[in-house]
């Protein structure tokens, strides 16, 4: 039944009974306190007594009388994201933990002779016992670090920013559940990335305006060691400068000779390392068939973006529950940071990629989440590396690496080359990031270019 198709006595449709609820919500959530918004919204769904507003509770007879559990559970998603959403805004982060624990009120289990009461607490807590709701704890989560994030047993919360992004890519979410997670999510990345920052920044001190300075990873020591060993290998051909050269040297090409070329680029400064000619035949076969009525077609954004989001799924997970065999592959052999660069180079071709990689992620954290951290560490390890590989090459921040010593004639790269220990002569600097291009060239398209400069080397520094 469509929400517009059932009429109550009172003359109101479904949908106009559910948009009385939600003019309501929005209402008082922008002019009431928390405490008493909160108040209000456990007597209308979970006490079912007198609400402030006389229209709010025929509304919801409206609903429960139309007898239709996914049009309910809809209503009591979208209510729950107007608070929230309008919470996260206006940082009242209490209040979402505190919605949350509305639900685990024991009256929801008290029996009752109402047909009508039956039916809203079979119906609330069969929502309670869905994955709508684990995904409404997982805003209340990321703000109660102690209660959560902090057992090991709940390592997942980790990764909220990833495991949000599901929600606001799925156009079947209500809207403020989509506006609501991706501003967090994006909020959450911000963070991390400039936790990062100053815990680089300030790595030797341990503290800034008299606090410490904690570390925002799960890598301990090891996080500094990363990041100094990326940065370092960066050298004249950043990844952002190989991206543009690479998509100006095959704007002209067909599809198939784009398909050539994508491999040799993405793992252009990984090939010396031994997983290298694994990851390239693997790609090459799949390559090779996939698109192939368009092969002799010039490249076009749909092409791209479409054959992108398809490496994404040959290198992490084809079903968006179980790792792909590559993924598998790659991580069993300790090459988190080979796979978090080959991702970020393709993100970096193809941007409007970011979301369905981030999505990928989230499917590959449900999937490990069931096992305790022992048993998945790698994996753990390869999540901690994309994060911190994305934060530095992310929009806003720049990383570089100043020698602090009195070896003049040693520079970054060849101090790191050299030894593992020359990286504590250098300390990190980050700063507002500027627009820059090389003149430098790169050829991808006729493969006679071959990397002096390899990354097989980074994967010892990894924990």
């Amino acid at each position: 039944m469509e929400p517009n198709d059932y009429r109550s006595r009172s003359g109101l449709t479904l949908a106009q009974a559910q948009q009385v609820i939600y003019d309501f919500l929005l209402e008082i959530v922008k002019i009431w306190h928390p405490d008493d918004v909160l108040e209000e919204f456990l007597h209308l769904f979970i006490q079912h007594t007198d609400s402030v507003s006389s229209q709010t509770l025929p509304a919801l007879h409206v609903i429960l009388f139309a007898n239709n559990e996914d049009e309910f559970r809809n209503t009591i998603k979208r209510c729950c994201y107007i608070l929230v959403n309008n919470w996260e805004v206006a940082r009242h982060f209490d209040a979402i933990q505190a919605l949350v624990d509305l639900f685990a009120d024991p009256l929801l289990q008290r029996r009752t002779l109402s047909p009508t009461l039956k039916r809203l607490r079979y119906w609330l807590i069969k929502f309670i016992q869905s994955e709508d709701f684990e995904e409404l704890r997982l805003f209340a989560a990321r703000y109660n670090e102690g209660r959560t994030l902090n057992r090991p047993d709940e390592w997942a919360n980790r990764y909220t920013p990833y495991l949000l992004v599901p929600q606001y890519v799925n156009e079947a979410n209500p809207i403020e559940q989509r506006q609501a997670a991706r501003l967090l999510s994006r909020r959450l990345k911000e963070k991390f990335k400039f936790d990062l920052a100053m815990y680089t920044a300030y790595s030797n001190s341990g503290r800034v305006n008299g606090r410490t300075v904690k570390n925002p990873t799960a890598l301990g020591d090891n996080a500094l060691r990363l990041v100094k060993a990326i940065v370092a290998k960066r050298g004249e051909f950043s990844y952002k400068n190989l991206a543009r050269l690479f998509l100006e040297q095959t704007q002209d090409s067909t599809y198939r000779e784009f398909k050539g070329s994508l491999t040799r680029y993405l793992l252009y400064t990984v090939s010396a390392n031994p997983i290298s000619l694994q990851i390239k035949g693997h790609l090459d076969t799949r390559l090779t068939d996939l698109y192939s009525d368009s092969d002799f077609q010039f490249l076009d954004p749909s092409l791209l973006l479409r054959t992108s989001n398809r490496v994404i799924d040959y290198l992490m997970t084809e079903d968006q529950e179980q790792p792909s065999p590559l993924f598998s592959i790659i991580l069993s052999q300790g090459n988190a940071l080979t796979l978090a660069v080959i991702l970020l180079k393709l993100v970096l071709i193809s941007r409007q990629s970011l979301p369905y990689l981030e999505a990928r992620i989230a499917s590959l954290i449900r999937y490990y989440e069931q096992f305790p951290p022992k048993e998945c560490q790698w994996v753990i390890n390869f999540l901690e590396v994309f994060q911190i590989t994305f934060a530095i090459y992310g929009d806003n921040i720049e990383y570089n690496l100043i020698k602090i010593d009195d070896v003049d004639d040693v520079d970054a790269r060849t101090a790191f080359l050299s030894s593992r220990q020359n990286l504590e002569a250098f300390r990190i600097f980050s700063q507002t990031l500027s627009q820059i291009h090389s003149d430098e060239t790169v050829t991808f398209f006729n493969q006679q270019v071959l990397p002096d400069e390899e990354l097989s080397d980074i994967e010892n520094l990894e924990p």
